[in-house]
This record gives structure tokens, C-alpha cells and sequence, in this order.
């Protein structure tokens, strides 16, 4: 025994621990939570330049707005340029969301003029960021401004000045609108848009003047800080928002974080029960995982979301799938009477592509994800990517490590029991016998009973079909299409008590608002979530969440989408759709061959018609995430396709000198399938359990999204058995294959034979 390599193994594991425990509270406290996490806002902003006047470049404007963000003293905001003319802003923590949003879009243009509204000068008049905050000798707040062109600022005031007494007044204004802003109207208001007017006696020949009006320390500051910030050249329309009160994001956090931390202590728990000594090392690597995606995401600045969160524990499941792979590949070694050292290294051998191409086709999902998606769906293709290549560099290669440590140190050598097998379904090679044991499904016939899946698929899309012709008949959408795609207002109101609809309904109806739905959810129906079939302006949405507000005592979230955004959404989720299907589709047939990609790409399609078809069943909100969803078990189920491609690869391989009849081509597909579908069982069921967690235990803002993930997690199992594999099988018999000439056999293709002693390394 070699008790350097248990040595090393004992150093690696206390090193891998401590570096967790003491690395885990930095991540706690750096972590960078989304809007849907500790509340905030979204708003994608539509940019025109104001009249008579070109667009700035949309970088400059960026800059703009985060000097505004600057006064709201909102940390590490999201400012991104989409397109030509529009910019996605989202502040996460802002408390007061519907002020941040007026001073975000506030234009700041300050302009001087006289009681005829005649402009006098504007802020080109002062120096750039030379506004302060005084006070008189009263104690009252004004603003000090410096002047840049004293000679400009003289001759203004002169004029005010020989207008007369009662006329002599310089009004100073903030985005002065001509189309609806005149000193006249607003003098006779309690609260006049102007900011100030004050009466001028004589040209004034200063470097300094002062605003005065009546201020609070805190509008005062405001001003201050919006005339230092400077004018925005631009119009900004807003034509997505999202805004998600404080209370609901920490709820939403704490609830989502409690699910995935039982989903991924599910996963270690089942990997240890099932396979012994390797499930241990699997929950090592997993918990290491977990802690270097959080690092990573950290260090790269990246902003929790709830989606991103779920994107994470289902790279739990993907990198329990790994090794999973790993171990079978072992365990298949074993059955076959090989040593516990021959049996790792081959099967860590075998294991490896397919890990690599089963990863590789859910990195391309999550790519074109990150590149055409935005919001949520982005935070979570970018959760996804970091976990799939964690899943390469980690779960792959520390696990392979840390087993490799025992197995050379030679303590493992015969001890099958801890790897889970039985050691009389071993063969003992040494009495010449062979193996005997393949599993539990090693008599099964996949090719023949794949038409009862067929069946129950084909039954969900007719009754999906009748559903969808059903609602269409009887006015309703065919398929109940969320705001992302139709455009309009989602308004989230939270109570203490429970909630009646048709009582929101009348409050809302009192406050002009004509409601799409209302549905009711939450622990002890205390949440409603209302859909508006028009886009609500922002100056009414304010309105209807104070009123709101004050009936229910909570802060209200709402959500709003304007037709033209809701088209850009449709276009891009299909064409991110398509983009996927082409992109795994080249990658398989680079890897494998063209029958193998279609086949795949038409278990794809069954997935996505089937998760279509239990959307209509139970009219589950179609958006954006839904959209992340079904990229997702593209690449997941495609993994499990891989993994069967490869086993029927290797069969077709080992009779590549013979021309295969249809009888031999059922029994090449049926032995892939049974040496794989544990593993695809198993995969299943650790993905799974995560999910099942989530959807129990997590936010009600993802239980749509859970919900859906766990249909396809399903249905996209047994497309890989039933429906690509079988498919692949129908091609194989109706194409007629190249004829083969017969060749003897090489030396290098004869089976190597294992003697116990000799080759068995």
C-alpha cells in the first residue's frame, strides 16, 4: 500500500475544507444581489433627441444617466446600451423606486426666462458642476451657482430689470415644456413647476448667484445635485419596466436560497447511499462546486437573480450527472471483472468525451442565450455557462483526483462493496467465466416498447391541441402569453390578510384600470398577481400603487411592456430557439454523423411541443423565462441523447467489418440503452430533486418556471430513450448502408484479454 497517495489525499481534503469555511463569509457578504432579490427596479428606456435637435451618441447618454444614479447614491447599478436608441437601467436596493425613476428621466435642462416664458439663458451660462448647497441668513436652503459668462448673465438680467416692477422677474425652470409650461398658469398653483422667480432690480455683474424657493435641505440638494449632473439632451420613454418592492425581493431570496441548499444536501445524500466511496468523493466535489461557482460569480461581478439561482442548482444536478457518468463507466468495469485500478482508469477514460460533448451542447445553449437574451433570462444563461465549465474543470478532474489518490494507494484493491457492487455478480476471470450481470435493464426491449411513450407523448399534444383550440373558440388566447409577449401591465399586490379578487378587481376598476386576470397565490392567499392588457403610464401606475398601497399597507410591484418591446421579445426567443437547434446540430455532426444529429434535433422539437402542450393544459404563463426553460432542456436533453449516441457509436464501431442487418441494428440499440438508461434514470432523478425543492420550497415568482423545468426534465429523459434512439434506429434500416469488404482483422482490433497479474494495471 502506498501511504504516500492516502497522505495526499488527506492533505487535499483538510486544504479543500478550510479554504471553504474560511473563504464562505467573503462570498456571503460580497454577493451582488438582483432586483428580484432585494428590490429595485428595471426600465428599458426608449431614447429620441428632443426637438430640433440629433441623437447624442448613446454611450455619452449612458454616462449621463449614471451621474444621475450618482445622486440617488444607488451602488454598482446596470446601465447597458441595447440597439441604437435604447438603454436598460436596473438599480437593485434603490428604496424609493418611483423617485429614482423621475430623477433618472428628469432632463435637467435648466433655462432662465421672464414672466412671457421668452428664454433668457440656459445652463451654458454656468460652470459644469459648480452648484452648492447654501443656506441664507435666515437658515432657508438655496442653491449657489457660479457663472461662467458673467457678461451673458448681465445683460439677462438687465433686461428682466427694465421691465418693470411686478414684471421684473427672472423665472428659473427645470425641463420647461412649451407645449404645456407657462409662468401665467403655474404663479396662480400652490405647487408651481417653476423652480423659482425672483425679482431682479439691476443687471447683476457676478460670478456667483443663488437659487431660492422655499426648500427642503433634501429638494434642495435634489436640484443641486441634477444641475451638477447636467442636462440630458435626450427624451426617455420607457417601454419595459419592473419593479420588485424590498419586502418580496428578501422573501423571494431567503425562501429560494433555503430550497436550493435542501436540493443540493438531497443530491450528496442519494450520490453516498447509492454509490458508496465514490458518492462520498461526488459530495466533496459538489460542495467545492458549489463554492467556486459562487467565488467565480463574484469575482466577475455578477448579480444574483432567482432564475440565476436556479440556473445554479441545476448545475448541481447537471455536475452530479458527471460524475454519475464516471461511476457507471467504473461499475461497468467492474461487472466485467476487472481490478478496481484497471476498472478506474478505463472507465475515467471512456467517461471523459462523453462528459465533454454532453457539457459542450448545453455551453452553446447557454451562449446564444447570454448573447440574444436580456434581464433575467441573461442573468441566467450567465449562471449556466459558469456552471458548465466548473462541471469540466471540477467535478471531471478533482473527483477523478481524489479517487485516483485511493485507488493508487492501493487500499481500494478488492473492496468492491465500497463502489456498491455486489461481489457475486463479479465474474471471476480467473475460472475463465464472463460477465453475466448488465443491470436491471439488461433484458428490457426499449425498441419495442417505445411506442407506449410515443402514445403518451402523442395523447399530451392532442389534448394540448384541444385545450389550445378550446380557449380560441371561446375568446381566450389559444396559449395564455405573458406581458413579455403581448405587451401590457403586471401589478403584484401583497396583503397581510387574504386577498379577494373580485374585490381587487372593483378597487382597481374604481382606479380606472380594467383588468386582463387576477389570480391569487401565495400562503394563505395573501399575494395577488393582476394582468392589464394595456401598458400602464408611468404618471397613472404611480397613482394606482399609492392607492393600492394604502388599502393593502405594502408596497406594490409592477411590470410593463409596451407592444414594441413585446414583438422584439417574440423575435428574439425564436430566433434564439432556432439558433440552438443549429448550433448542437453542427456540433453532432461533426461528432457523430447526420443521422445522429437529426435524430437528436427531432427529440429536441418533441420536448419543446410537449412543454408547449402542458402550457396550454394548464395555462401556465408563457415569458421570457419560459423561453430560458426551454433552451435549458435543449441542452440537457440533448446531453442524454449524447450519452446514448455514444454507446450506440461504440456498438456500431465493434461491427464495423460486417454489413449489420436490421435485427443486429435493434440489438446494437437496445444493448446502448440498457447499459445507459440507470444512468439516465439517475441523472434524472439528482437533476430533479433540486428542482422538486424549488418548486416546494422556493419563491412563488419561479414555481412556473420550476414547474415547467420538471416537465421537461421528464419528458426530456425519455426522448433520449424512446424517441432519438429509436429514430436514429429507423434511419439506420431505411438507409442503405455502403457495402464493406471483408478484412482481416488487424492485430490492434482483436480484444485485448485480461490475465489477472500481467496486464491488469
Amino acid at each position: 500500500m502506498k501511504k504516500s497517495r492516502l497522505v495526499v489525499f488527506g492533505i487535499s481534503i483538510v486544504t479543500v475544507v478550510v479554504m471553504m469555511i474560511f473563504g464562505s463569509p467573503w462570498i456571503a457578504k460580497n454577493m451582488r444581489l438582483g432586483l428580484d432579490l432585494q428590490g429595485g427596479f428595471e426600465i428599458l428606456y426608449k431614447i429620441t433627441p428632443l426637438e430640433g435637435k440629433t441623437l447624442p451618441d448613446m454611450t455619452a447618454v449612458a454616462e449621463s444617466i449614471n451621474k444621475r444614479i450618482d445622486v440617488l447614491g444607488v451602488n454598482e447599478p446596470e446601465i447597458t446600451v441595447e440597439g441604437d436608441d435604447q438603454i436598460r437601467v436596473q438599480l437593485a436596493g434603490v428604496k424609493d423606486a418611483d423617485e429614482a425613476r423621475r430623477i433618472i428621466s428628469t432632463t435637467a435642462n435648466l433655462t432662465f426666462r421672464d414672466i412671457n416664458d421668452n428664454l433668457l439663458m440656459d445652463a451654458s451660462v454656468l460652470e459644469e458642476g459648480g452648484a452648492t448647497l447654501g443656506t441664507d441668513e435666515y437658515g432657508r436652503y438655496l442653491v449657489n451657482l457660479k457663472v461662467k459668462d458673467t457678461e451673458k448673465f448681465y445683460e439677462a438680467t438687465k433686461k428682466v430689470a427694465a421691465m418693470g416692477t411686478g414684471s421684473n422677474l427672472m423665472v428659473t425652470w427645470l425641463d420647461f415644456d412649451e407645449t404645456k409650461d407657462s409662468y401665467a398658469a403655474e404663479s396662480k398653483t400652490e405647487k408651481p413647476n417653476y423652480v423659482s422667480a425672483a425679482t431682479v432690480k439691476e443687471g447683476l455683474n457676478s460670478n456667483t448667484v443663488q437659487i431660492s424657493g422655499n426648500f427642503t435641505k433634501e429638494e434642495a440638494t435634489e436640484l443641486k445635485d441634477l444641475i451638477n449632473s447636467g442636462s440630458l439632451p435626450v427624451k426617455m420613454s420607457e417601454e419595459y419596466t419592473n419593479a420588485v418592492t424590498a419586502d418580496y425581493g428578501m422573501n423571494a431570496f431567503e425562501s429560494t436560497m433555503m430550497a436550493g441548499a435542501v436540493g443540493v444536501i438531497a443530491i450528496m445524500l442519494f450520490m453516498i447511499l447509492y454509490y458508496q466511496l465514490p458518492g462520498i468523493i461526488s459530495a466533496i466535489t459538489i460542495a467545492v462546486y458549489v463554492f467556486v461557482v459562487f467565488l467565480i460569480y463574484n469575482l466577475m461581478g455578477g448579480v444574483f437573480t432567482l432564475s440565476g439561482i436556479a440556473a445554479l442548482v441545476l448545475g448541481v444536478g447537471m455536475a452530479a450527472d458527471s460524475n454519475i457518468l464516471t461511476f457507471e463507466r467504473i461499475r461497468d468495469g467492474l461487472y466485467s471483472g476487472r481490478s478496481v485500478k484497471t476498472a478506474f482508469y478505463e472507465g475515467t477514460s471512456k467517461s471523459f468525451i462523453t462528459i465533454f460533448d454532453a457539457q459542450f451542447t448545453t455551453f452553446i445553449s447557454a451562449l446564444i442565450l447570454y448573447l440574444l437574451g436580456t434581464g433575467s433570462v441573461k442573468g441566467f444563461a450567465t449562471m449556466l455557462i459558469v456552471s458548465t465549465i466548473s462541471t469540466l474543470l471540477l467535478i471531471v478532474f478533482v473527483a477523478k483526483f481524489f479517487l485516483k489518490m485511493l485507488v493508487d494507494s492501493g487500499c481500494l484493491d478488492g473492496k468492491l462493496k465500497l463502489f456498491g457492487v455486489k461481489e457475486t455478480r463479479v465474474p471471476d476471470v480467473n475460472k475463465g467465466e464472463e460477465r453475466f450481470y448488465y443491470g436491471k435493464f439488461a433484458k428490457f426491449d426499449f425498441v419495442g416498447k417505445a411506442r407506449y411513450f410515443i402514445t403518451v407523448t402523442i395523447s399530451v399534444l392532442v389534448i394540448g391541441i384541444g385545450f389550445m383550440a378550446f380557449n380560441g373558440f371561446n375568446g381566450n388566447e389559444a396559449l395564455n402569453l405573458g406581458i413579455d409577449f403581448t405587451s401590457g401591465t403586471k401589478i403584484t399586490v401583497v396583503s397581510d390578510d387574504a386577498i379577494n379578487a373580485s374585490t381587487l378587481k372593483d378597487q382597481l376598476k374604481d382606479l380606472g384600470i380594467n383588468t386582463k386576470s387576477i389570480k391569487i397565490n401565495g400562503k394563505g392567499d395573501t399575494t395577488a398577481t393582476v394582468f392589464v392588457k394595456e401598458a400602464i403610464e408611468t404618471e397613472k401606475m404611480d397613482s394606482v400603487k399609492a392607492s393600492l398601497k394604502d388599502i393593502y399597507h405594502h408596497d406594490v410591484n409592477d411590470n410593463t411592456v409596451t407592444p414594441i418591446i413585446g414583438r422584439q421579445l417574440v423575435k428574439n426567443a425564436f430566433l434564439i430557439s432556432i439558433l440552438a437547434w443549429i448550433g448542437i446540430m453542427i456540433y453532432i455532426s461533426f461528432r457523430f454523423k447526420w443521422d445522429y444529429a437529426i435524430s437528436g434535433i427531432v427529440a429536441l422539437i418533441h420536448d419543446l411541443l410537449v412543454m408547449i402542450a402542458f402550457c396550454a393544459i394548464l395555462r401556465l404563463e408563457m415569458n421570457t423565462e419560459i423561453i430560458a426553460v426551454l433552451l435549458t432542456i435543449i441542452g440537457y436533453s440533448i446531453n442524454n441523447s449524447i450519452v446514448v449516441f455514444d454507446r450506440i457509436r461504440d456498438n456500431v464501431k465493434a461491427n464495423k467489418h460486417e454489413v449489420i442487418t436490421k435485427e443486429r441494428y435493434k440489438e446494437i440499440v437496445n444493448d446502448a440503452l440498457q447499459k445507459t438508461a440507470t444512468r439516465s434514470i439517475l441523472s434524472t432523478l439528482t437533476t430533479m430533486m433540486p428542482v422538486i425543492t424549488l418548486l416546494l420550497m422556493g419563491s412563488n415568482a419561479i414555481n412556473t418556471f420550476c414547474l415547467m423545468l420538471f416537465i421537461g426534465l421528464f419528458f426530456g429523459a425519455g426522448s433520449s430513450l424512446f424517441i432519438a434512439a429509436q429514430l436514429w434506429y429507423q434511419i439506420r434500416i431505411h438507409h442503405k448502408p455502403k457495402k464493406h469488404t471483408k478484412k482481416k482483422r488487424k492485430k490492434e482490433d482483436i480484444e485485448e484479454m485480461i490475465i489477472p497479474g500481467m496486464n491488469d494495471y
